[in-house]
């Protein structure tokens, strides 16, 4: 394999932390997870190869970072699709269904678990075997037969423990009802890309999307459902802003017939596949391609890795970007904080960022079962904010209302049909289309603070 980055480069300590960000913060921030928020630095040279104070070689302050996607046919993706292909069945019947639906595949298999309430009348094989058709799994050599594979149903009522402290059973006006459980959750933007997400996550996000298209399109007819793509961008740390410099790495593992060669791959891959992804701007002599580099990928889908919702959350996310509380989406009506309450984070970094007030910019959302009020609000501009960080949360929390109720109505996210089935598959963040809700910046009322 191709050595990379030969000359060993000293990496310093994380950022300094600027006082007035982190003075208050509500909880502590292990090493690890101050250095996910802020890349390191690399130390600069001069170009005449000594450092020289007051004048940096800028392409030397680059620092290289990665993300992943898998596609719709991975089997984790997959049964993320059949999750919410079942929340979207209940709540096109009933807005108020509760639901925590799990699925798993292996060999032959599909599985449907969980706990749901529900006046909807649910096919719930049909669901699974209508969400693997429309995939591409439809015979056993592709990785799964949609019409003959063995479907089992486990569903049972949400705990009435839960139903009591939430939702009353049914019984609380939105302003009161509560979390359906604790956890923390995370929203975040960067001004590096028009999505404002970042460059690394949507490159490897669209070309996973991409190769669906064009296995659906017959472009490339040796193409089978399952894949995972995988970028690895140089940036440059911009006083705490991302800028892409560009692609160092793009990785593309697929699934394809017994016909197709591995040179044959790697042509119809650059040129149907990165081409009309990554712009020219970020590639060039020196990046490195990847394409199929195991030599073969025929055996996939859940024929080849067994499948579970929610194992793919950075991938859902941020690409790494960020952070995460830990909690996955797929499967979940709007009263698991899990996902609402990572949505609303999502539209209060975005609108910060896109109304000027930071170039990136991380928001923690915090909650306890059955509590309304979330127990904490932090925002974090990494040093970018044109206003202190306590005036943006301040913003924050003006301008978005975080009780799980109040979400769902500002949201809309009662609705079903095929809403949140588009979301499990292709990132939930960044997407152009009037379903994610999520994506519309909303405007800030902000009055500034008297000196």
């Amino acid at each position: 394999m191709r050595a990379i980055n030969r000359r060993r480069e000293r990496i310093p300590e994380a950022t300094p932390v600027q006082n007035h960000t982190r003075r208050t913060l509500p909880f502590s921030l292990s090493r690890s997870f101050v250095r996910s928020l802020y890349p390191p630095r690399i130390k600069a040279r001069s170009r005449s190869g000594g450092r020289r104070r007051g004048q940096i070689e800028m392409a030397a302050e680059t620092f290289l970072f990665t993300s992943e996607s898998v596609n719709e046919g991975h089997p984790d993706k997959l049964c993320d699709q059949v999750s919410d292909a079942v929340l979207d069945a209940c709540l096109a019947q009933d807005p108020d269904s509760k639901v925590a639906c799990e699925t798993c595949t292996k060999t032959n298999m599909v599985m449907v678990f969980g706990e749901i309430t529900t006046k909807a009348t649910v096919d719930y094989e049909k669901i699974v075997r209508d969400t693997c058709r429309g995939i591409g799994f439809v015979s056993d050599d592709v990785g799964l037969d949609a019409d003959r594979c063995k479907v089992l149903v486990n569903i049972e009522q949400q705990s009435p423990d839960i139903a009591q402290g939430v939702h009353g059973h049914f019984t609380k006006r939105p302003e009161e009802i509560g979390a359906g459980d604790q956890g923390h959750m995370f929203g975040y933007a960067t001004d590096e890309t028009p999505e404002l997400m970042p460059l690394s996550h949507v490159l490897a996000t669209k070309l996973g999307a991409r190769l669906t298209e064009v296995r659906k399109n017959g472009t490339c007819a040796w193409l089978r459902p399952d894949g995972k793509t995988q970028v690895t961008v140089e940036y440059l740390n911009d006083a705490g802003a991302m800028v892409p410099v560009r692609v160092h790495t793009v990785l593309i593992s697929t699934q394809h017939d017994e016909t197709v060669t591995n040179d044959e791959i790697a042509a119809d891959l650059k040129e149907h596949v990165i081409k009309p992804v990554i712009p020219d701007k970020y590639l060039d002599e020196k990046t490195i391609f990847h394409l199929n580099p195991s030599g073969r990928f025929v055996i996939g889908g859940p024929h080849g890795d067994a499948g579970l919702t929610g194992r793919k959350i950075i991938i859902d996310t941020y690409g790494g970007w960020g952070a995460h509380g830990g909690g996955a989406f797929s499967g979940k009506d709007p009263t698991k904080v899990d996902r609402s309450g990572a949505y609303i984070a999502r539209q209060a970094a975005k609108s910060i960022v896109a109304s000027g007030f930071a170039r990136r910019c991380i928001v923690q959302v915090s909650y306890a079962i059955g509590v309304p009020e979330p127990l904490s609000v932090f925002v974090d501009s990494y040093g970018t904010g044109k206003i202190p960080d306590k005036e943006i949360l301040k913003i924050v929390k003006e301008n978005f209302d975080f009780r799980p109720g109040m979400m769902t109505i500002n949201l809309d996210l009662k609705r079903g049909g095929n809403r949140f089935i588009k979301t499990a598959a292709y990132g939930h963040f960044g997407r152009e289309d009037p379903d994610f809700t999520w994506e519309v910046v909303k405007p800030l009322k902000y009055e500034k603070a008297s000196s």
